[in-house]
């Protein structure tokens, strides 16, 4: 009985150690040298609707404006841009890290409409969209 037990808290502590690599091979992709492809993770976002346009707000604490991109597509809107490690911790070891870092990218499917971009600002850490119907 005592091996059966041994085996199990083996296997738990083995799949742990799994899901913490991939945990940090996906949170690390985007600290490498070169620019990924695919955007490495999406921030939350919230969508409010007047009769006149669509507020969206999306939490993006730590990027810089500048490196924000909004663009208004057939069905929807799009944001991307990058967060970047600050310089100086990454020269530190790591014991957590939740924060995702690296290029995002978040697609919004909104309703059939035209859209054009009215406002588009960081308020507190969030991307505040306001977009006019058309």
């Amino acid at each position: 009985m005592r091996s059966i037990n041994r085996i199990s808290w083996m296997w738990d502590e083995a799949v742990q150690a799994l899901e913490q690599a991939e945990r940090r091979r996906r949170q690390f992709c985007g600290l490498s040298a070169g620019r990924p492809a695919q955007p490495l993770w999406e921030p939350p976002a919230d969508v409010f609707e007047s009769e006149a346009e669509l507020v969206v707000c999306i939490a993006l604490p730590g990027v810089r404006p500048e490196s924000v991109s909004v663009q208004v597509v057939a069905n929807g809107v799009v944001v991307s841009a990058e967060r970047h490690l600050p310089a100086e911790l990454s020269r530190l070891r790591v014991h957590r890290l939740e924060i995702p870092y690296g290029r995002f990218e978040r697609q919004l499917e909104l309703a059939s409409a035209r859209y054009v971009v009215i406002e588009s600002r960081l308020v507190d850490g969030c991307l505040l969209l306001r977009l006019g119907k058309e």
